[in-house]
């Protein structure tokens, strides 16, 4: 499982014109499933995603969670976090997961989060999105499990 998380004052995304997600201060999260991830790879990510601390503090250091400022999660499916593009000029797909795993712990990530965050808004598994944001600092990292 591969997310890029990025630090946001506020995010949106929208499928076929409308608004279907938005949230303010948090994160966004880029979620692709790999074809080896399981139900437990999602909780692992969960979890992290809850316990980094990515926020400033009263001193500006990156010391606090997301549950520390009572952030907010928008989550994305994005199966072309496994491009592999090291041959040719036309990328691979062949480490991501397959349409029915990915939808299945995709919305799985989407439980865990729910349970886990004052507000998790969601973008539409397989759709074409177009998603909006402010990046603050910007901060983003990439993880994976």
């Amino acid at each position: 499982m591969k997310v890029v998380l990025q630090r946001v004052k506020e995010a949106s995304v929208k499928v076929s014109g409308e608004v279907v997600g938005e949230i303010g201060r948090g994160y966004v999260v880029l979620l692709g499933v790999g074809n080896e991830d399981t139900k437990e790879t999602a909780e692992k990510m969960a979890d992290k995603v809850k316990k980094l601390r990515l926020f400033p503090d009263s001193e500006d250091k990156t010391n606090l969670s997301i549950e520390d400022i009572d952030g907010e999660v928008l989550v994305v499916s994005q199966f072309t976090l496994y491009a592999d593009a090291r041959k040719g000029t036309r990328p691979s797909f062949v480490n991501a997961g397959a349409p029915a795993l990915a939808k299945e712990l995709y919305e799985y990530f989407l439980e865990l989060c729910e349970s886990r965050f004052r507000k998790t808004a969601h973008g539409c598994f397989g759709e074409h999105m177009e998603v909006s944001l402010v990046n603050d600092g910007p901060f983003t990292i990439c993880l994976e499990l």
